[in-house]
């Protein structure tokens, strides 16, 4: 966890309990409620990345505000744009731990990939994240300030707005529950960003997907699935020990039961792991079951781990077998391969030039 700070992050906190707290801050200090009024609004409109910008407070309540309070944003380490649009940014958090995000134009979409922990305590053998190690969970305000800080970039760049985000950045989103679902609760009510443009990427964690269900607003759900067969998926995804494909499925046809929130399945097709065609038609019984949308995501490179990509004409028999049943499906198209764009290849890569000749972590 980072350092205990005597003052909270003004991006973490909640819109009612954030005009709350400020209320009664300006009230201990004489001032009228609309002081308060005034500092939410330049949080959600207008942007501010300091107290120093909301010009509109008196310099002595902007100085009793910074010293009370934090606006904490992270500053950019690293920014690498692809050719074809994608742009990745490897953003220094306070302590000085990493995080990525991703910027990925399409049409007229932008979608915006965010991070939820430095590093990843999964261990998924496909994942470029879980092999740089799992360092902390990310704060509600942390993950917040990806969002603020990539608007503003994408708005200064000619990217236009952001029209959907997706938590696929490092981390589990559904391990670090308390900061997510706060940052979601953030987004939707203080940014006004709609539920149905934001989507939780999972293993299977199963507390979380029940928790999910269980809120009014309509997240969607991505299922990091990558194989319909449990034994094999236990080799790809440590975690289906702890909870089985079974469960997993259960807590998702709660989900699905909820009304209004759709599930999508993510494949990552890895050549002679988990292409077998024998997999494909119980991939789409497993999706058709939950009305479940399936990406078929062409396995990214990742250090020290020596898989290729599914040919292409493996990857268009799944995606003919899962259509033939009624499965919506589509192949995501590799985006920002020249910039290490798939969420921790960048943080990887500069892990392995720290390396060194030393060998992976955890090696002798």
């Amino acid at each position: 966890m980072p350092p205990d700070s005597p003052r909270s992050d003004l991006l973490g906190l909640e819109p009612d309990l954030l005009q709350q707290e400020l209320e009664r801050f300006f009230a201990a200090r004489g001032k009228p409620p609309f002081r308060a009024r005034q500092v939410v609004r330049w949080i959600f409109e207008g942007d501010a990345q300091g107290v120093d910008d909301m010009t509109d407070l008196p310099l002595e309540e902007r100085k009793a505000l910074a010293a009370a309070y934090e606006l904490r944003e992270p500053e950019v380490d690293t920014v690498a744009r692809s050719s074809d649009g994608t742009a990745k940014h490897l953003w220094r958090l306070h302590d000085g731990e990493l995080v990525e995000s991703v910027l990925i134009p399409a049409g007229d979409r932008l979608t915006l990939c965010i991070s939820s922990q430095a590093g990843c305590a999964m261990g998924c053998t496909f994942c470029a994240t879980g092999w740089g190690g799992f360092r902390r969970h990310l704060t509600a305000g942390e993950i917040v300030s990806q969002f603020r800080a990539s608007r503003r970039w994408a708005a200064e760049e000619g990217y236009g707005p952001i029209t959907n985000l997706v938590y696929m950045g490092m981390g589990e989103p559904l391990a670090n529950r308390e900061a997510v679902m706060s940052s979601l609760t953030i987004l939707n009510q203080g940014y006004r960003f709609g539920a149905r443009r934001i989507t939780v990427s999972t293993v299977g964690v199963v507390p979380g997907i029940r928790e999910l269900a269980r809120r009014p607003e309509q997240f969607r759900l991505a299922l990091s699935l990558h194989a319909p067969d449990e034994a094999l998926r236990r080799e790809l995804i440590p975690l289906e020990k702890r909870w089985p494909l079974p469960e997993v499925l259960d807590a998702l046809r709660e989900f699905d039961a909820a009304g209004g929130k759709r599930i999508t399945f993510e494949y990552t097709m890895i050549d002679g792991v988990n292409d077998d065609p024998s997999l494909a038609p119980r991939l789409a019984t497993m999706a058709r079951d939950l009305r479940a949308f399936v990406n078929l995501i062409p396995f990214n490179p990742i250090p020290y781990r020596d898989w290729g990509a599914s040919p292409p004409d493996r990857v268009a028999h799944f995606a003919r077998v899962l259509e033939e049943r009624g499965v919506d499906v589509a192949v995501r198209e590799p985006r920002g391969r020249d910039i290490d764009a798939a969420c921790g290849q960048l943080r990887a890569h500069a892990l392995v030039q720290v390396e060194g000749r030393r060998g992976a972590p955890g090696t002798t």
